[in-house]
């Protein structure tokens, strides 16, 4: 299994960012990181186009899907027939997003490994100028991948990415609970029991996504490396344009 992720998945995403750099002005690692993380949103976009659809349309059903539970709460067959009718009205299929996740989960843990390796303890890129000519004694790239003799490892000629970055972390913090409120709208502050384990769970889970995954995703980002801060950013940043565009047209189209 490893080495079907490592041959399938995360030496072509590294020889990717490595062509990337090569074209990238002053031949800037940090752009790199920024176009491959926009390019393999791209190529999963279908997926996640169709989970964030699904999403958005629960969300504008979620009172008729209160009132079903409501009305139903001590018939448990009718109030999931009631949902599952409701679900096929609308062309639902709840497990839609489960689905999406399963099959970008290895990409964007392959796309994760990748920025992990860059930091200030690998042979490969390290200092604000390094010599790429080791990389071929690695066994990671492809024969017909190009590479520049040097590469810039800091973003824009400030931000070192093989080292770390408080900046660029807090950034991934912010930009993350910014999605998680646009994906979670109604989440407060403070947890009130619905009676329902079921519900109070659901509930639990999107206070602990909308409150505390941002500030672990803070403190990862910052202990990791500059890289896989700016690599969270980015893609952040794609998902919460791709959000704020889906929510716009499903709330047009949605009727309850």
């Amino acid at each position: 299994m490893v080495g079907f992720f490592e041959s399938v998945i995360y030496i072509p995403l590294f020889n990717a960012l490595v062509f990337l750099t090569s074209l990238s002005p002053w031949a800037d690692i940090g752009i790199a990181i920024i176009l491959l993380t926009i390019i393999v949103r791209l190529v999963l976009f279908p997926l996640t186009h169709a989970s964030s659809k699904t999403q958005a349309k629960m969300r504008e059903l979620e009172p008729v899907l209160n009132k079903i539970k409501e009305d139903h709460k001590d018939d448990q067959e009718a109030q999931a027939r009631k949902m599952m009718a409701l679900y096929k009205e609308h062309g639902l299929n709840p497990a839609t997003g489960c689905l999406t996740l399963f099959i970008q989960l290895p990409v964007i843990l392959g796309l994760f490994w990748v920025f992990k390796d860059i930091h200030a303890d690998t042979s490969v890129l390290h200092g604000a100028y390094v010599a790429l000519s080791s990389i071929a004694d690695t066994g990671l790239l492809y024969p017909f991948t190009p590479f520049p003799a040097l590469v810039q490892t800091h973003f824009l000629g400030v931000l070192d990415m093989t080292g770390k970055s408080i900046i660029l972390a807090l950034l991934a913090g912010v930009t993350q609970y910014i999605q998680s409120a646009i994906a979670m709208p109604g989440v407060k502050m403070t947890l009130k029991s619905t009676g329902s384990f079921k519900d109070d769970l659901a509930q639990n889970m999107k206070f602990q996504m909308r409150y505390f995954f941002p500030i672990m995703i803070t403190v990862f980002a910052y202990s990791v490396s500059a890289a896989v801060a700016l690599y969270w950013v980015t893609g952040n940043v794609f998902t919460i344009i791709h959000e704020l565009f889906v929510n716009r047209k499903i709330s047009k189209s949605v009727t309850v």
